[in-house]
């Protein structure tokens, strides 16, 4: 009756792992996406290109190092764009090769073109090569398009001088000068990349503080290391206009203030990408921001659609898409689905220096009344911290007294998106601290700081029992 059981639009990170697993589960699958687009946003325009950004400018800029060799220490003197685009693009391409030859192992079928809805079975798909336009039907759809950087109607674009997040990748040569608006992930993780390389950097935001869902101590400790790599803040600012002058611009704010700077980078928000969808004739509609609501077993209000991934909002990362795309197929495959841990989805935030956790933070453990301990192991402490030149990092261990369950992990420092998964299985297992006090780790290592912090924790647990507490 069907062309396909399960279609699936968009090939990121979801669309990839959804079509996997219905292909794993014996069904015919299909996945649409443009052809210069194979793996999505996440491999194109976002998290691979800006994190393996990260990791050119960490090396290039011998930043890492200094504390060993010296403040003036750096791999290279001269760094180009085409310097760090070369890892990029190399990164990039490999990671192509890897989807495309996973998804032609499980015998998925990649229709090359852009898909739009014709009625809620049938997708029509145009764009490609014969630039006909050809329609498939499914018994079951799975929307996982993504979203792309939201662009404020005030704002002029250029690429150049005024760019999204997507953009500023495509810069033909690094600013000496950039002014950041929005304080939020993507904002700051490019703000510290520029930062590294020796732009002066001016981070506009509206709101008072920077990452408002990360603990407070660790913000101000990144804030604190972005304030040294000559970054400004202006926070409760917003900007009123932006103007392009002789090569540059100057960025006009609400309190009157000016700031003049060769480039200007805004990072407010994504929208969803569900404009050329024409969600109406498959009977369902998008909010504002282009995301389309889901159920908890990511089923939208038509029953036999479904959509996964940053389209469908909050968290909006690489991993929770991928776990989402494989609910939502073996949903869509009438397997039993148990649902996502909310409580043990990690973040990570790829700043330098870098930034994860998982649980509660202490501000929100306190809004609950809920008693907590702090244990802290700082990275200065622990021999590899020497080894690797980090003197800044540091875990913090939130612990129930009452029965010793770690209630949140907060990792600052070298390794951090690493080690957090260590907290987040003991969390998962229903583990307690003493497991951390009595387990030997390697040594010498990052992930000793869980038992440097477990046992400060237990320390001052044992302090106020002491008193009868």
């Amino acid at each position: 009756m069907y062309d396909y059981d399960i279609l699936v639009i968009g090939s990121g990170p979801g669309g990839q792992k959804a079509a996997i697993a219905a292909a794993k589960l014996g069904r015919k699958v299909a996945i649409v996406d443009r052809r210069e687009m194979i793996g999505g946003v996440c491999i194109n325009t976002g998290t691979i290109p800006s994190k393996t950004l990260r990791e050119a400018v960490l090396y290039l800029t011998g930043l890492t190092q200094r504390e060993l060799y010296g403040q003036s220490y750096r791999v290279k003197e001269d760094i180009t764009v085409g310097d760090l685009s070369a890892r990029t693009q190399h990164v990039i391409s490999r990671e192509i090769d890897v989807i495309r030859s996973q998804l032609s192992r499980n015998r998925v079928t990649i229709l090359t073109g852009t898909g739009r809805f014709v009625d809620p079975h049938t997708i029509a798909v145009s764009g490609a090569f014969d630039s006909e336009t050809r329609r498939y039907t499914a018994e079951k759809i799975i929307i996982a398009t993504g979203t792309r950087p939201a662009r404020p109607d005030s704002v002029d674009f250029d690429g150049r001088t005024v760019v999204d997040s997507d953009q500023i990748l495509s810069l033909d040569r690094i600013p000496n000068s950039m002014v950041v608006v929005g304080a939020g992930v993507i904002g700051i993780e490019y703000a510290s990349m520029f930062a590294a390389l020796g732009t002066k950097v001016t981070v506009v935001e509206r709101r008072e503080r920077m990452l408002e869902f990360c603990d407070l101590e660790i913000v101000e400790a990144l804030k604190y290391h972005l304030r040294d790599l000559a970054v400004t803040f202006r926070f409760r600012e917003s900007v009123a206009s932006v103007e392009r002058h002789n090569g540059g611009t100057l960025t006009l704010l609400e309190s009157g203030k000016k700031i003049p700077a060769d480039t200007v980078m805004y990072s407010a928000g994504r929208q969803g990408l569900t404009d050329a969808l024409d969600l109406a004739s498959a009977g369902l509609t998008a909010d504002s921001r282009g995301r389309i609501k889901v159920g908890p077993d990511f089923r939208t209000d038509v029953e036999h659609i479904y959509a996964v991934g940053d389209v469908i909002g909050f968290p909006a990362l690489a991993a929770t898409s991928m776990e989402q795309g494989r609910l939502a197929a073996y949903a869509a495959c009438g397997e039993p689905v148990s649902g996502l841990r909310a409580d043990l989805m990690p973040i990570g935030i790829y700043t330098i220096p870098e930034i994860s956790y998982v649980g509660k933070t202490e501000d929100e453990l306190t809004e609950s009344a809920i008693p907590f301990e702090v244990g802290v192991a700082r990275y200065r402490e622990l021999a590899r911290g020497q080894i690797v030149g980090d003197s800044y990092g540091m875990l913090k261990l939130l612990v129930s007294p009452e029965d010793h369950r770690l209630l949140g992990v907060h990792v600052f420092g070298t390794g951090a998106t690493e080690i957090v998964h260590i907290g987040q299985t003991l969390m998962g297992c229903g583990g307690t601290v003493d497991y951390l006090v009595d387990s030997v780790f390697n040594y010498p290592t990052l992930s000793e700081a869980y038992k440097v912090a477990a046992l400060d924790a237990m320390n001052k647990m044992r302090a106020v029992a002491r008193f009868g507490g």
